[in-house]
């Protein structure tokens, strides 16, 4: 039934690809368009915030703890994506979590390139501290670059001697800027991540800057020390060995991480979660492990 779905799924994207030749504002019209019409949970409030340098979406749901709270970042290569293009996930994962969930609308390239995104990403956490959020009680959250978002700000936050969240959860992070993992070079067929458009995000968010970066990327840092994080992966995507490398080297540290590898599934495949039981198996998966690692 699941691959039913997706192949559905693709199917009805097919119809409705990205505009050639685009521009990154007629690129992220065109993701909002095309999210627009998938529905956010049921029971949940969503209010417009102020978060530091960001605005963003603050979801509540119906008998939800607003003392906890994840904050996810959203995907869409540091280019396009919004608060708005990601409801589906965060709507859901504040149902299921029984917490209230922030995503920021963090600066985006290539208008604002490297390191804005991390900078803002890190400044939203420091904002959420100083709310009086306590870090037992939080979690830091993200898909695609908003998962390089969430485990950068983990990594920063320890290097400045903050407070570190009670969880981090990460879906297919794009960490590997520089390409080495071997799926970048044997995963021809990936239907949502091709080499052209890795091309288009990175030089847009990154120029002709050092892919090994810290500032843009967490992927060599010294993770020890983080907090319990569960990662989760499609088998079908050029990413894939950004997961399992990260999770390697995490747990060689004593980091309590966990992999999940979702067989036949594609990049962001959460965001289909209303019609695709792995999507909402992936919200629901992180939303538990979240619960289960806070106070």
């Amino acid at each position: 039934m699941t691959m039913q779905q997706l192949k559905r799924i693709l199917e009805i994207s097919a119809e409705n690809p990205p505009p050639e030749k685009a521009t990154p504002d007629m690129m992220r019209a065109w993701l909002e368009d095309a999210t627009s019409q998938l529905p956010v949970a049921e029971n949940v409030k969503i209010k417009r915030v102020k978060c530091g340098p960001c605005e963003g979406d603050l979801i509540l749901p119906e008998g939800g703890d607003d003392l906890r709270l994840i904050i996810h970042y959203h995907g869409g290569g540091f280019v396009i994506g919004s608060s708005r293009t990601h409801r589906v996930i965060a709507s859901n994962l504040a149902r299921a979590a029984g917490s209230a969930v922030l995503v920021p609308d963090y600066r985006l390239a290539p208008e604002n390139p490297a390191p804005a995104a991390h900078d803002d990403a890190f400044a939203v956490y420091q904002w959420a501290l100083s709310q009086g959020y306590t870090p037992e009680r939080m979690a830091l959250s993200g898909d695609s670059v908003g998962g390089n978002l969430a485990l950068a700000t983990a990594v920063r936050a320890k290097e400045a001697g903050l407070p570190l969240p009670s969880s981090l959860t990460l879906a297919s992070p794009w960490l590997d800027l520089a390409r080495e993992g071997a799926s970048y070079q044997e995963v021809h067929d990936d239907p949502i991540i091709s080499t052209e458009l890795l091309n288009l995000l990175t030089s847009s968010f990154l120029g002709v800057g050092d892919r090994k970066s810290p500032k843009v990327t967490p992927f060599y840092s010294d993770f020890s020390g983080l907090p319990p994080t569960l990662v989760h992966v499609g088998s079908w995507e050029r990413l894939h060995d950004d997961s399992i490398t990260v999770v390697a080297r995490m747990q060689a540290v004593g980091v309590a991480a966990d992999l999940k590898i979702f067989d036949g599934m594609i990049h962001g495949w959460q965001l289909y979660a209303p019609m695709l039981d792995e999507g909402m198996a992936s919200i629901e998966e992180c939303a538990a492990f979240i619960r289960a690692h806070q106070v």
